[in-house]
């Protein structure tokens, strides 16, 4: 019986030693969403890697870019998506599916303090497009379903500025394939008007401070005169950075310290993973997504 005894201690010992080297060497998964293209968001995001190796003790630290949305909402729902920075909607879809899938812990501010941005409507400058009521008849674009400002704010907000029905005020709607892929097909003539972010501060000659148009005209890939903006939506809450609770207590706290300690410890990595045009990482939680959820659920369900 002894013998036994000691044999099932052991044994319990080397599993919890084995569970816990295993933790040590778990790999850390970013999710990369579909608003920009596969390499640029990769390129982005790469300075964060070895830093938070570091900081959590990870083997190593994986990125996964999805062609849209769906696939890191996908990802963070079951577990094979660890830490994700998406809008308001995706977390809000997130957790109407599993409320404890993940954390909401940041968010990004702006230089003023806010914590917020706009859906931006553009069309083509020379399109004779000018406010919102020229876009009557015309093909109206989102960036992707489970956008924010790409699709939710305005499925919410445009009704009342229209007066009707986006099915009967547009001759056709339909998605872009992100938000940058929407921005270049409106330039080319593909789409007469459609739906993208920025953060309403600034010039819009410049692509305003931080959001989509930004970061493409200082990519260099969007001139700002080809552009009209036509509609601004209500000030939308930046989204948030989630952590998988899929994670080891200890593992989240020190993600999230990591993260909320990178607009210091070193900016030019922070500005480049978050897109640029914010200062500071600022906590966050379920409640500062409250309306969106709520919106979500009444507009698309889930």
């Amino acid at each position: 019986m002894f013998s036994l005894r000691k044999l099932l201690l052991a044994s319990v010992a080397l599993s919890m030693s084995t569970a816990a080297f295993a933790q040590d060497v778990t790999a850390l998964r970013i999710g990369l969403d579909g608003g920009e293209n596969e390499a640029d968001q990769l390129r982005r995001s790469e300075c964060v890697a070895e830093p938070l190796k570091v900081a959590t003790g990870a083997s190593e630290v994986q990125f996964f870019p999805s062609p849209d949305y769906n696939g890191i909402i996908q990802g963070l729902l079951g577990g094979t998506i660890d830490i994700a920075i998406m809008g308001a909607s995706s977390y809000a879809a997130v957790y109407l599916q599993d409320p404890d899938a993940v954390d909401p812990v940041l968010t990004t501010q702006q230089a003023d303090g806010s914590s917020g941005y706009h859906t931006i409507m553009v069309a083509r400058s020379d399109s004779g497009i000018t406010d919102l009521a020229s876009t009557k008849g015309k093909k109206l674009g989102f960036a992707d379903p489970d956008s924010t400002s790409g699709y939710l704010i305005p499925k919410v907000a445009l009704p009342n500025d229209i007066g009707a029905s986006i099915e009967d005020f547009y001759s056709e709607t339909g998605f872009g394939g992100g938000h940058e892929n929407l921005v270049l097909a409106i330039v080319d003539g593909n789409w007469d008007v459609g739906t993208t972010f920025g953060s309403g501060q600034g010039d819009f000659s410049e692509g305003y401070t931080s959001g989509n148009l930004r970061i493409m005209v200082d990519k260099g890939i969007l001139d700002m005169d080809d552009l009209v903006e036509v509609w601004k939506s209500p000030i939308i809450p930046n989204g948030p950075l989630m952590v998988s609770n899929s994670l080891p207590a200890e593992t989240k706290a020190q993600v999230t310290a990591f993260f909320k300690a990178l607009p210091e410890t070193d900016f030019e990595c922070f500005d480049a993973f978050t897109a640029g045009g914010y200062t500071n990482f600022i906590d966050a939680d379920q409640s500062l997504y409250q309306t969106i959820i709520d919106a979500r659920k009444s507009v698309i369900g889930g």
